[in-house]
């Protein structure tokens, strides 16, 4: 709680100098920005929160905005690692279902389901990207990130509901410039290189190549899993024999990634930008679940799986698939490793025409993804002298969609403007999905699925179609009053069927044949919503702006692909669809720039209430997923700060202190969790539902911040020094959705650094950036450990194992930088 203490203490410092702002604002205002430039002060960060070139002081919208500058220093090469400058930010890295999930201000998406598009959308050079599965995707050669925090209905694609993280690549630039870099991580043994090359090859046609390879020798976690044995009938035969699973690779993930981005810019005239980019990603990592970790065991100390300690620490238990299982089996390696594979491409081109009176522009993106797997599906093997079979799955599914979005801009000169615009978008999923629960097997399968318990075939087909606009009105010239509203109409064709499954567990699972009618599911949703918002917003001074805003946001319904048709359920199609999520709130803040231009100080205050919030959970007494909708309400306060002084060139302390309550406001038949007693308040409608109204969501933390200094400082006439200290605080939160104590996460803090060093001119650097530095285990989300727990609804209920989405140890990584 220091570190809270602290922070506070000092938005109290800054909240008297704030108070004091109208007597100081416009002291020497044109003779300060020059000398800000010699001697210190802040500099801008140019976002595009409206889809306009605005600094991050001037538009009305809770943004953390993230410097190219920021990027390179902190090392900011994925989604997870955003985190450590926003800390009202999470990311879970699950295995299976979504792949992630991204959690804002307490409001994210389950991990489980592969149909839920995320609640936090991610945005990459305005093109939208929904699905958790972008957590895959590395970034690199960035010109800025944005985080902006809560419902989003205008400006970005489709809606988001708890937010957006917008990406821009880096553009071409206007001279001949080239970089190469070359890293070591220490931790994990990582190679990295990369490098770009960008130049003009005309006076209007700029060219830009990025590209990076990483390859890591060793990884993060330790794989600490023996041989297991465990025995399997024969369905046809009823003969037993006795398979061998090797230990998974010891350290995980052992990553190896390739991307490439080649970008081209045509200005043919000073009001025509056609920008064009590609991009490829391919990686492939040898543990899918490698994050994995049984961190607390429902019965004390010991994991009820496989016996071996829980703990919070890096380590997992999981091992390969039996090697003369593996030769024959779907999408699995010829020797039974476990791997992830994942490869993309992209295409985005984005035509702006500005005139005098009308900016018109377009963003057309096509995108496609492929993702296998082989995992071990318990996540923490067992061999069956626990009495408990072990669990692997293979999975091939794959994502493309082709989006259009057009908007155009009035630009009067009077107190009126507009903004018009429409998206089409148009989707389809394909998932195939092979489960092997060790134990049972059928020789008279047909060929390939011996082995295979059940498999699942799936797919959604969508298209969306939404228009959407804005007018802005200058009440007074410091009084603008904006208001918009999006109209979404989006449709969903989903198929589901389990084509095979064991004759041993045909009376667990339905196939394609099964006689009561119900082995293929087949869904068609149609969605329509309208999403208003208003926002007023008062220039007090040039630097102090006061914001209002009234917001809504909406994000479609949809189907499982990865769900289960259990014959215990009387209706697959429920268990496989979902309703639509909806937000709608109100926003309060305001943004200063003083003291002659060397604090910023923005405060936001924000109460949202979000209505049919999609919840995943497994449902065990009938064996099915199973995705609920349930209410829910965020509020609290965010401070933000960055102070620098004029006095000190090249120095800055900057933090934030947030306060957010996260809570379902109504959710009175909430599935109860594994384990859970009637004591513990499971004894609703059958002894298998709770009430969790007031109770807290997942990952939502009440307390959050960082706090962290920048200085850079020459040396001689011809070098520089670069250092910089960040850490982030969180409170205690609950990484279960369902009110399980044991998925308490404690109050942590981490600390990242770097240090830089090198020419004046940026001409070369060596830096030494370090992450995580505490060594801090925590975990972003959780799920109950297969064939853990029991009993749940009565007095002997035992909790299941908790298995957590585990993040980064610490590491430590040495570059070396040169440009030409």
């Amino acid at each position: 709680m220091r570190f809270t203490k602290s922070v506070l203490l000092a938005s109290t410092v800054l909240g008297i100098a704030v108070s004091a702002a109208p007597a100081i604002a416009q002291d020497a205002k044109d003779d300060g920005a020059e000398q800000s430039a010699q001697t210190g002060g802040l500099n801008d960060i140019i976002v595009t929160a409206r889809k306009r070139q605005e600094t991050a002081q001037d538009v009305p919208v809770a943004v953390t905005a993230i410097s190219a500058e920021q990027i390179i220093n902190r090392d900011v090469t994925s989604v997870e690692k955003i985190t450590a400058i926003a800390p009202q930010f999470s990311v879970g890295r699950a295995s299976n279902g979504s792949g992630a999930q991204l959690t804002l201000r307490g409001i994210g998406s389950s991990s489980t389901s592969i149909g839920i598009e995320q609640s936090v959308a991610v945005v990459v050079d305005g093109a939208y990207y929904g699905q958790g599965r972008v957590i895959q995707e590395g970034f690199f050669d960035l010109a800025r990130v944005e985080v902006l925090k809560g419902p989003q209905a205008l400006f970005f694609g489709k809606n988001a509901t708890a937010g957006v993280i917008s990406i821009s690549t880096a553009d071409p630039t206007d001279k001949p410039e080239f970089m190469i870099k070359g890293g070591y991580e220490f931790k994990s043994q990582q190679y990295r290189l990369e490098g770009y090359a960008s130049m003009p090859l005309t006076d209007t046609l700029g060219f830009r190549l990025a590209a990076r390879y990483t390859k890591m020798d060793g990884g993060y976690y330790r794989n600490e899993a023996d041989t297991i044995n465990y025995t399997e009938l024969d369905s046809a035969t009823g003969a037993f024999t006795t398979h061998t699973a090797e230990p998974a690779k010891r350290k995980a993930p052992g990553e190896e990634e390739f991307l490439a981005r080649a970008t081209l810019k045509w200005e043919p005239t000073d009001r025509l930008t056609v920008n064009l980019k590609g991009t490829m990603d391919v990686s492939t990592v040898n543990n899918s679940s490698w994050n994995y970790v049984a961190f607390r065991c429902g019965n004390g100390e010991t994991s009820q799986l496989n016996g071996y300690a829980c703990g919070k620490d890096f380590v997992s238990h999981q091992n390969n698939m039996p090697a003369d299982i593996a030769a024959n089996y779907p999408y699995a390696k010829k020797d039974g490793s476990l791997y992830n594979k994942y490869r993309s491409a992209g295409g985005t081109l984005n035509v702006t025409y500005d005139a005098d009176l009308l900016q018109v522009s377009s963003v057309t993106n096509y995108q496609w993804n492929n993702n296998r797997w082989a995992c071990a599906c318990d996540f923490q093997s067992a061999g069956s002298e626990n009495g408990i079979g072990p669990t692997w799955a293979t999975e091939n599914s794959s994502w493309k969609a082709f989006s259009q979005e057009l908007r155009a801009l009035t630009q009067f000169d009077g107190p009126f403007n507009m903004m018009v615009g429409m998206l089409y978008q148009k989707t389809q999923r394909d998932f195939d999905q092979f489960v092997l629960t060790g134990g049972v097997s059928n020789s008279a399968a047909p060929d390939g699925f011996q082995y295979v318990t059940t498999a699942k075939n799936s797919f959604t087909k969508g298209e969306t179609m939404a228009v959407f606009g804005q007018a802005t009105y200058k009440i007074l010239s410091n009084l603008e009053l904006a208001a918009g509203v999006r109209y979404s109409d989006e449709t969903k064709n989903s198929f589901f069927t389990q084509p095979y499954n064991n004759p041993l567990l045909t009376s667990v699972f339905r196939d394609q044949n099964d006689p009561d009618g119900l082995g293929e599911v087949t869904a068609r949703q149609h969605f329509q919503n309208w999403s208003p918002e208003a926002t007023l917003t008062w220039k007090v001074t040039p630097d102090l702006m006061v914001y209002g805003a009234f917001k809504t946001a909406y994000k479609s319904g949809g189907f499982s692909n990865g769900g289960i048709n259990s014959k215990l359920s009387s209706d697959p199609s429920a268990d496989l669809t979902f309703d639509p999520e909806k937000a709608q709130g109100f926003e309060l803040g305001f943004k200063s720039t003083v003291l002659s231009n060397q604090l910023r100080f923005n405060v936001t205050a924000f109460n949202y209430k979000y209505s049919n919030l999609q919840v995943d959970f497994f449902n065990s007494p009938i064996f099915a997923f199973q995705t609920l909708t349930a209410d829910a309400r965020t509020k609290g306060v965010e401070v933000e700060w960055q102070f620098a002084p004029n006095g000190i060139p090249g120095f800055d302390i900057h933090g934030s202190i947030n306060y957010d309550k996260a809570r379902y406001t109504d959710f009175p038949l909430a599935p109860c969790f594994a384990g859970q007693t009637p004591g513990e308040g499971c004894n609703l409608s059958g002894n298998s539902r709770q009430d969790l109204s007031g109770e807290q969501l997942s990952v939502a933390p009440k307390w959050t911040g960082n706090l962290g200094i920048n200085y850079e400082v020459s040396i001689g006439s011809a070098n520089k020094l670069g250092l910089n200290i960040d850490s982030k605080y969180s409170a205690s939160y609950l990484a279960s959705g369902f009110g399980n104590p044991l998925s308490r996460q404690s109050k942590y803090v981490t600390i990242d650094a770097g240090i830089r060093f090198g020419a004046e001119d940026d001409n070369w650097q060596l830096a030494l950036i370090g992450k995580n530095l505490t060594n801090q285990f925590y975990v972003t989300g959780v799920v109950d450990g297969p064939s853990t727990g029991g009993g749940t609804g009565t007095v002997g209920g035992l909790k299941a194992d908790q298995l957590g989405f585990g993040t980064l140890p610490r590491t430590v990584m040495v570059e070396v930088t040169k440009r030409f």
